[in-house]
C-alpha cells in the first residue's frame, strides 16, 4: 500500500529540499517506486536539486486545476527510472491550489507509486497544510539551534490536528531528521545537543545528517547527494534514515561521538 510522506519544517533553509530529495532517491534506491511532489508553489527549488529543471513543461498546479494530465506532468528520472518528481509552479500562487484538487492528485499517485514524497514549504500558510493533509507520516527537518526547534515544535502541533488522520483520531507517525549536525561545535556547546532537541520535540529520532561540503556539491550539480557521492557522511546517513523509513532495525549512526553510552543505548533500536 502507497505511503504519503510529508517533509516538513518550521524554519527555512534547514535542509528540507535536499532532505527531501536524498530521502526520495534512497527509498528509490531499494526498488521501490517514487515519486517527490514539489508543494513550494512560487519558488519551485526541488527539481533544481533533483536536476529536472530544463524537463518541466507542466505542474502540481496545472494537474490541480485540470490543466493537464498527471501522466503529462510527472518527470521520470533519467538516472533511477523508478524515481520521478512532480514539480510546483514558479509563477503561480499557492492559492492556487485546493484541498480537493491536491485530494485528487494524491489518490492518483497512490495507484502509480510505492512512497509518496511531499516536500512542503516551510512554515504554517497553505502550502505547508495542504503538503501534510493526506500525510500517512511525517519527517520534521531541523537544525540542532535554539528558533529551528522551537519552530519544529510549532509544526509537530499542525501535524496533531491539521491532518486528516489527526481528525479521525488516527495517529500520525512523526520523525525528527537533525540536519546540519556539527559534532565539534556541539562538544562547544555553540548547538543543542541531540538529547536536549529529542526532549524538546519528544518524537523519535529518525537521523542525524552531519554538516559537509557534500551537499553544497551535489546540489550544484542538480544531482542528490544519495546520487551523487553514495559514499559520502550525508548520503549515508540519508540512506539509514530510509531503511528505518522501511521499518529496518538500524541504529543512527551520530557522527564523530563515541558509540555506546547514553547515544547508543537511545538510538540502537528501532525508531518507532
Amino acid at each position: 500500500m502507497a505511503k504519503v510522506l510529508v517533509v516538513t519544517s518550521g524554519k527555512g533553509g534547514v535542509g528540507k529540499t535536499t532532505s527531501s530529495a536524498a530521502l526520495g532517491t534512497a527509498l528509490a534506491q531499494t526498488g521501490q517506486r517514487v515519486v517527490v511532489v514539489d508543494f513550494d508553489v512560487g519558488l519551485r527549488n526541488l527539481d533544481l536539486v533533483m536536476g529536472a529543471e530544463r524537463r518541466v513543461v507542466f505542474d502540481l498546479i496545472n494537474v490541480v486545476q485540470g490543466e493537464a494530465k498527471l501522466v503529462q506532468a510527472l518527470i521520470r528520472d533519467k538516472r533511477l527510472d523508478n524515481l520521478s518528481l512532480l514539480p510546483a509552479s514558479q509563477t503561480r500562487d499557492k492559492e492556487a491550489l485546493t484541498e480537493e484538487g491536491v485530494g485528487k492528485v494524491i489518490e492518483e499517485l497512490r495507484e502509480k507509486f510505492d512512497w509518496i514524497v511531499c516536500d512542503s514549504p516551510a512554515g504554517i500558510e497553505r502550502g505547508a497544510t495542504l503538503a501534510m493533509r493526506y500525510a500517512d507520516l511525517a519527517v520534521v527537518v531541523a537544525n540542532p539551534e535554539v528558533s529551528s526547534v522551537r519552530d519544529s515544535d510549532r509544526i509537530i502541533g499542525l501535524l496533531d490536528s491539521k491532518t486528516f488522520k489527526a481528525e479521525r483520531g488516527e495517529p500520525l507517525e512523526k520523525y525528527l531528521l537533525l540536519t546540519r549536525y556539527d559534532a565539534a561545535r556541539a562538544e562547544r556547546n555553540e548547538m543543542l545537543a541531540v538529547e536536549d532537541v529529542l526532549e524538546i520535540l519528544s518524537i523519535p529520532l529518525l537521523g542525524i545528517i552531519p554538516e559537509s561540503e557534500e551537499i553544497l556539491k551535489a546540489s550544484n550539480v542538480g544531482t542528490p547527494v544519495t546520487l551523487n557521492n553514495p559514499s559520502c557522511a550525508p548520503a549515508r546517513a540519508y540512506q539509514e534514515a530510509a531503511r528505518r523509513l522501511n521499518g529496518e532495525m538500524v541504529s543512527v549512526s551520530v557522527p564523530r561521538e563515541k558509540k555506546g553510552g547514553f547515544l547508543g543505548k537511545l538510538f540502537g533500536r528501532r525508531a518507532a
